[in-house]
């Protein structure tokens, strides 16, 4: 018991030393002349004013707080590896601790806001990844640091202050985000509209056994988490972060042995056809059925596959699945027309997919008019006579359907619709919930669907939750709709009796009444 006060009394006292050394004790240089003034006159003053600084320095007190970055003095490169960012954050982190202040980090991930990102050269890559370094450095203070980390990320590490919490934080990450979000003109005169999303924690709030690594490994958790939010999203540390870290690392070495064990496989959900109830596709969606978490969204898993190059293989996994399921469906007689799959930037800018795909309908049987292939609107706003444009007009010769998703969310024009081979648009689930009780929701949507039916383009409501919702999209001249007020989505399996249910209810003599 007596060594453990002991052991107290010595750390309370080493802390104490820590925090009356440092060029912050000359702050009380005023008040230490004044009083040597009035005990012993001028030349007193002369001697504390001139001496205690001069003893402080000779000590090496005013080195004690200096920040080991400032000591060496010595500039830093633009670009650092991971290991010397992690020495970077450790050396602000115990330079704030032994001179008791406060620092901060922030990680910072910055696109181009270009929905086909291969179209900016090398030389506009570099010149974009310069002017976000030097529109950082602009906006810190002395002291502070601003480096690269990887060909988009940045690492900002806020000398230390008195004044660093985390509201303060937020604050900065704010003003950096909207300087490098700032338009930029590159050399072949391309406007580019950068998006930053930003992590950030403060030294505060780390527990006292972190370390660089630890700091940094951090600011990386609070970045991810605001990628997944948005591009353009600001986050700050917290424990609760560093579980759901851990639970997506585990996810992450456990999604590759899924795909090969097919426990990732399509469910399915229906879509109907507003005027006579009947089903008139359905839709492919990535499900795992982990066997000790259960089902797992693919929100938490699509990231580990993204990250770890491992899409197409998803891709392949769904379409050979679907196909499979409407191949058995077909031999029960179900008169399933067509499924939907969907695909990435990645499966369409890829020169050999239209061959894979042709390969797979080929292997089972079918023909393309079977297959709808959904693809996001920010991926049509690629130049023609690019890969994907080009791998979409392969599809639609192919016979397959071409389903724009998530219409009304993206950066596609009304040319863009007109131009590319368009057979439906699925209008986003943003537009479609709480649509019968928003009066200006309902006159955007009656506008979307006027548009779709002047092109000559069939449309299909995502999301539709509520019998208010099915009834006035079938007013409105909505052909489709899919969403929880017709079925959640289902295994293959479950599929056939749904089917069977569904029918049965629509030829029942209610019809009017449970199916608007």
């Amino acid at each position: 018991m007596g060594t453990t006060v002991a052991q107290r009394c010595a750390r309370a006292g080493a802390a104490l030393r820590r925090c009356m050394a440092g060029a912050q004790m000359l702050a009380f240089l005023p008040a230490a002349a004044l009083g040597a003034f009035w005990i012993g006159g001028e030349w007193m003053l002369i001697a504390v004013a001139l001496g205690l600084p001069l003893m402080m320095a000779l000590g090496g007190g005013l080195d004690a707080v200096a920040p080991a970055g400032l000591r060496t003095a010595r500039p830093e490169a633009d670009l650092v590896d991971i290991a010397r960012a992690e020495d970077l954050c450790g050396a602000a982190l115990q330079d704030a601790r032994v001179s008791c202040l406060a620092t901060a980090i922030l990680a910072i991930d910055v696109t181009s806001g270009d929905a086909v990102p291969h179209r900016l050269d090398d030389r506009a890559v570099a010149e974009l990844a310069r002017a976000c370094l030097l529109r950082l450095r602009a906006r810190l203070r002395t002291g502070d640091r601003a480096v690269r980390i990887g060909d988009r990320r940045y690492l900002v590490i806020l000398k230390p202050d008195l004044r660093l919490d985390t509201g303060s934080v937020l604050d900065l990450a704010n003003r950096l985000q909207s300087s490098l979000e700032e338009p930029l003109r590159t050399h072949d005169d391309a406007l580019i509209a950068p998006q930053a999303a930003i992590g950030c924690c403060t030294g505060a709030r780390l527990p006292s056994d972190r370390r660089g690594e630890g700091f940094l490994d951090a600011a990386l958790s609070a970045l991810s988490e605001a990628g997944r939010d948005g591009p353009s999203e600001i986050r700050a540390w917290c424990d609760s972060l560093d579980a759901s870290r851990s639970l997506r690392r585990v996810l992450r070495t456990d999604v590759v042995a899924a795909l090969s064990n097919q426990q990732i496989r399509p469910w399915f959900q229906p879509q109907i056809c507003t005027s006579t109830g009947q089903i008139s596709g359905v839709e492919a969606l990535a499900r795992w059925v982990h066997p000790e978490r259960g089902i797992i969204p693919p929100g938490q898993f699509l990231e580990a596959l993204q990250s770890g190059g491992h899409m197409a293989r998803l891709t392949d996994t769904i379409l050979s699945g679907a196909l499979a399921a409407l191949v058995r469906w077909d031999r029960d007689r179900l008169d399933i027309p067509c499924v939907s799959v969907n695909l990435s930037g990645d499966d369409l800018g890829d020169p050999s997919f239209a061959a894979r795909l042709q390969w797979e309908l080929d292997r089972h049987g079918l023909s393309g008019n079977r297959l709808a292939v959904e693809v996001l609107e920010t991926v049509f706003t690629a130049a023609e006579g690019c890969p994907v444009t080009a791998n979409v007009a392969r599809l639609k010769t192919l016979g397959c359907r071409i389903d724009l998703d998530d219409f009304g969310t993206g950066n596609a024009s009304i040319m863009a619709l007109h131009r590319l081979p368009i057979d439906r648009v699925k209008i986003d689930r943003g537009f479609i919930a709480g649509i019968d009780r928003n009066e200006a929701q309902r006159r955007m949507v009656a506008g979307m669907l006027s548009l779709s039916e002047q092109l000559g383009i069939e449309t299909l409501a995502e999301g539709v939750e509520s019998a208010g919702e099915h009834a006035l999209l079938a007013q409105l001249g909505c052909g489709h709709v899919q969403g929880y007020r017709i079925a959640r989505p289902m295994p293959a399996e479950r599929f056939t009796d749904w089917v069977q249910n569904h029918r049965a209810t629509i030829a029942a003599p209610t019809l009017s009444r449970r199916l608007p």
